[in-house]
C-alpha cells in the first residue's frame, strides 16, 4: 500500500484552502493559515504511518504541536460543517485506494 507523502498532503491542503506551502511552514498563526496547517497535520496522522515527531518535522514543528493540531481539528470536525466537509474530501482524496476498496 502506498501512503501519501507530507508534501502531497501539504499540496492538497494548499489547493483546497488557497494558501502556499510556505504559509504552512511559516510562524504565522492567523486562522487562515493555522486551520489548514492543523488539518494537514491531522491528515498526515490519519493517512500515513508517520510518527508524531516525523509529522512535526515535516512542518518545522515539534510533536506537541502536532498533538494540539489533531485535537483542534477533531473539535472543528464536530462544530464546523464546512471545515468537516473539506477535511473529509481531502482524507478521501489522500487515502490509499487499497484501503478504500
Amino acid at each position: 500500500m502506498t501512503y501519501p507523502s507530507i508534501f502531497a498532503i501539504q499540496a492538497a491542503v494548499c489547493r483546497q484552502f488557497g494558501v502556499t506551502t510556505l504559509d504552512l511552514m511559516s510562524a504565522r498563526c492567523g486562522r487562515e493559515v493555522a486551520r489548514p496547517r492543523q488539518l494537514a497535520m491531522w491528515l498526515a496522522r490519519h493517512t500515513t504511518l508517520l510518527s508524531l515527531p516525523d509529522i512535526g518535522r515535516g512542518f518545522g514543528r515539534d510533536h506537541t504541536t502536532v498533538i494540539h493540531a489533531i485535537r483542534r481539528v477533531e473539535e472543528l470536525l464536530r462544530s464546523d460543517p464546512d471545515f468537516a466537509w473539506a477535511a473529509l474530501q481531502l482524507r478521501y482524496l489522500l487515502t490509499p485506494r487499497e484501503a478504500v476498496a
